[in-house]
């Protein structure tokens, strides 16, 4: 497991020149073929899809896939067989408290001042009270915690999404999601305070903790959505853009976007289990 784990903390090194790299060469990549102009029903569904590169979109998803199951999933698995669901959610509460500085900054950034207060009292409470955030008692006393990225950001300041990406290691993107993606990067203080002081360890392993963390608690749910799903790519794609969509809208439906269905499968099943394991720990 320490040597999987060195492996993703390598890995991650690449993690903003494979963004820029990315997003820099989608133009430059294959791309699905479009429909007959005249074929209006099949014309709207390519663009609703919005997948241009497809083809190799689904050769990086394969990449991705590879390298999830001959690392990743088996150090996400290992940590759950040797770990209790109460530490593994105080672990994430650790990881989510790491991040409130980045999201307040989108908080404020999107005019959410309330949100940011909140924010802002949940890291001052779980860093102090909480030990660190390892306890989350800012939610036992009704400040429950959200998230906000600088893609989110951009969202909100009406910035197009783009098309649909799927980055190598990083995952379902878009080019405005992989923009946020570098700039939440840049502006967090524990990467800002890492590169200042020459701790180059810390960016890696914070960064490697958060995969084995999302990949841990969402295990049994990604294995259900792999052998339901008869198009596996297609069902990610639609699960990232609902999530996303989601999240921009802070949790409230936008009757003006039309969001396409994956089955049973809902971004609500991750919140969830999110939160089970959370209020279990605490």
């Amino acid at each position: 497991m320490f040597n999987s784990l060195l492996e993703i903390l390598s890995l991650t090194r690449l993690k903003t020149r494979l963004l820029t790299l990315a997003v820099a060469s989608v133009a430059l990549v294959g791309c699905a073929t479009a429909p007959d102009i005249n074929d209006v029903e099949a014309m709207t569904e390519y663009q609703e899809i919005n997948d241009p590169a497809e083809p190799t979109m689904r050769a990086i998803f394969a990449f991705n896939q590879a390298l999830d199951k001959a690392l990743v999933k088996p150090v996400a698995g290992t940590y759950r067989d040797i770990t209790s669901e109460k530490f593994r959610a105080k672990a994430h509460n650790f990881l989510n408290n790491l991040r409130s500085p980045v999201i307040f900054f989108n908080d404020v950034l999107q005019g959410e001042f309330e949100r940011a207060i909140t924010t802002l009292l949940r890291f001052l409470v779980n860093t102090t009270a909480g030990i660190l955030g390892f306890n989350d008692v800012a939610a036992d006393l009704g400040f429950e915690f959200h998230d906000e990225d600088f893609g989110q950001t951009l969202a909100i300041w009406n910035m197009p999404e783009g098309p649909y990406l799927m980055l190598p290691i990083l995952g379902p993107s878009n080019p405005r999601d992989a923009v946020g993606r570098v700039v939440d990067f840049f502006i967090d203080p524990l990467n800002i305070w890492a590169t200042n002081n020459n701790q180059d360890w810390v960016i890696p392993t914070h960064t490697a903790l958060k995969v084995i963390d999302f990949r841990a608690l969402h295990y049994d749910t990604f294995e259900d959505l792999e052998k339901s799903s008869l198009d596996f790519y297609a069902a990610i794609r639609s699960l990232y853009r609902q999530r996303r969509t989601d999240k921009i809208n802070n949790g409230k439906a936008d009757p003006s976007k039309s969001i396409p269905s994956i089955g049973e499968f809902q971004e609500d099943d991750l919140d969830l289990s999110y939160s089970e394991k959370i209020s279990q720990a605490n």
